[in-house]
């Protein structure tokens, strides 16, 4: 039985399943409904024979429906294209809620033609169908159609046809209004947590208002005006260093220095006189007296940070700073006192770091007196609009560039992203986000390729499951038989198959090993 064979009815229902198929997908993408709407309308007039086909929204503010999307009208045409609640046969669809079929427009009085696309008609009459488009009870706007008019097509089955997408219009502008919903949601968390923290502490150079920051401000204000030894565990780019600046400046040595070491940047070789100094001649090139970082911060506070880098035996040396707040210079005899906080940092596990023997238990004690962990930005996403706003200004003024918002697609992508690099990665992600603009608006192609969704990208897949499996499988064997140069036993063994399987697969895609044979 071939395709001709099959009962017009059944061929009509395969094709409206491939339609309707078509547009829940295209609908599923996270961009503005405008954005959206364009390639639905397209696609219902390439299946449906279509004319033209728009999407109009009713302003419940002005009365006013409008054309939010088109296909097949100039922008100028789309612009006429304006009614109030029962007027023409737009307005009576969005007033009554119920759809409208005309099979002539040039005999229907109440046909408007308000855009101006229908003028000049002749030998040809056209057929306009517009049905509502709802959430729930309410009406929010109107799908309609174009078709040259056909004795033979039944505007029933069209009026059928367009209420069921417009049913998923409607559903896909609920989706939206949810996810509007919930960012108009945090932003009130953020001013409401704003109110709620205007009489607690708050440090003037870390921003966040999440719950999980408000743990760490509240810690600071605790800590900072004591002498206690700090340390601060957190994933690298959390802020550990912003901490640190917060607890000096808030403490009473906030007009003494604060002398910071990096100590995973230091080689071993000169890590011990950076720290505690050297005389002159303790080593070769040493050609004066040199104070370390302990000296200079006497009096005040010094940051040690990835503290879970240093040797054993600079870790010893630190101890005894630690617990006297003694030491000798390199090459020194005289043992020299200093008044100095300790604060210390790392994105390392020191308790594993202990238990396997590569960081000393006593110091660790000495060092986590009062420990604050930082959240990572992955847990604190009520803070990442925030953020960018922040660097958004701040690299606007710096590029001198006017940037005045982010779009919804790029907020949500900057939502949805995972931030292994924390708020390092959403500085850096922003910079290059400003620069790449000009237009005063951040949009989802000017933020990073590793941010990008497959929506934003329009690499997202369309086709079944098992072919995009099989297109995956295929093209891993074709790299393990490039790598084995075809020898079928490398290759399966690559892969973590056996040969009679890496046979089967071979002989399911078709594919030729001797084509990678290479001579040596």
């Amino acid at each position: 039985m071939n395709k001709s064979d099959h009962p017009a009815p059944l061929r009509r229902e395969v094709k409206e399943l491939g339609l309707l198929f078509e547009i829940s997908q295209k609908l599923s993408q996270r961009l503005d409904l405008r954005d959206v709407m364009v390639p639905v309308l397209k696609a219902m007039a390439e299946h449906m024979g279509l004319l033209r086909g728009t999407l109009t929204i009713l302003n419940r503010e002005t009365g006013e429906i409008f054309i939010e999307a088109a296909y097949g009208l100039s922008e100028s045409q789309r612009e006429k294209g304006r009614y109030k609640v029962g007027e023409g046969i737009t307005g009576k669809v969005v007033q009554t809620g119920k759809p409208a079929a005309v099979p002539r427009v040039s005999q229907e009085p109440l046909f408007l033609n308000r855009t101006g696309a229908r003028n000049g008609l002749r030998k040809k009459d056209i057929s306009f169908i517009c049905v509502p488009v709802k959430l729930g009870h309410e009406v929010i706007g109107a799908l309609s159609a174009d078709r040259w008019f056909d004795p033979g097509i039944s505007l029933e089955d069209e009026v059928r046809l367009l209420s069921i997408i417009a049913s998923l219009v409607a559903q896909a502008v609920r989706l939206r209004q949810t996810a509007a919903e919930e960012r108009q949601r945090l932003l009130e968390e953020n001013i409401r947590l704003q109110e709620q923290l205007k009489d607690r502490f708050r440090p003037a150079n870390i921003i966040g208002n999440s719950k999980a920051m408000q743990k760490v401000y509240d810690l600071i204000a605790q800590v900072a005006q004591s002498n206690t030894t700090v340390l601060l565990h957190g994933e690298s780019g959390t802020g550990k260093e912003l901490v640190a600046h917060s607890l000096h400046y808030e403490s009473l040595r906030a007009h003494q220095p604060l002398i910071k070491v990096n100590c995973a940047a230091l080689p071993e070789t000169v890590i011990e006189s950076e720290l505690f100094g050297h005389e002159k001649g303790a080593f070769t090139g040493a050609i004066r007296e040199r104070k370390g970082r302990f000296e200079l911060a006497d009096g005040g506070t010094i940051f040690l940070d990835e503290i879970g880098d240093l040797s054993p035996l600079i870790q010893i040396k630190l101890l005894r700073v630690l617990q006297e707040r003694e030491f000798e210079r390199v090459g020194g005899t005289r043992t020299l006192k200093v008044d100095v906080r300790i604060i210390a940092a790392t994105n390392r596990d020191l308790e594993a770091l202990v238990a396997q023997g590569r960081f000393r238990e006593d110091l660790f004690y000495r060092l986590n007196v009062f420990p604050i962990f930082l959240p990572p930005l992955r847990d604190r996403k009520a803070d990442i609009l925030l953020l960018a706003d922040h660097f958004v200004e701040k690299y606007s003024r710096e590029s001198r560039k006017k940037i005045l918002r982010v779009t919804t697609p790029a907020i949500d992508m900057l939502m949805a992203y995972h931030w292994p690099g924390n708020v390092r990665e959403l500085e850096n992600c922003i910079e290059r986000a400003v620069l790449l603009s000009n237009e005063g608006v951040i949009h989802g192609h000017h933020l990073p390729p590793t941010l990008q969704t497959a929506e934003a990208s329009g690499t997202m897949h369309e086709g079944p499951l098992q072919a995009t499996l099989d297109n995956i499988e295929r093209n891993l064997i074709l790299d393990a038989l490039k790598s084995s140069r075809g020898n079928l036993a490398g290759a399966a063994k690559a892969l973590g198959l056996s040969e009679r399987v890496m046979g089967l697969r071979i002989r399911k895609h078709g594919i030729d090993p001797k084509r990678f044979h290479t001579k040596m």
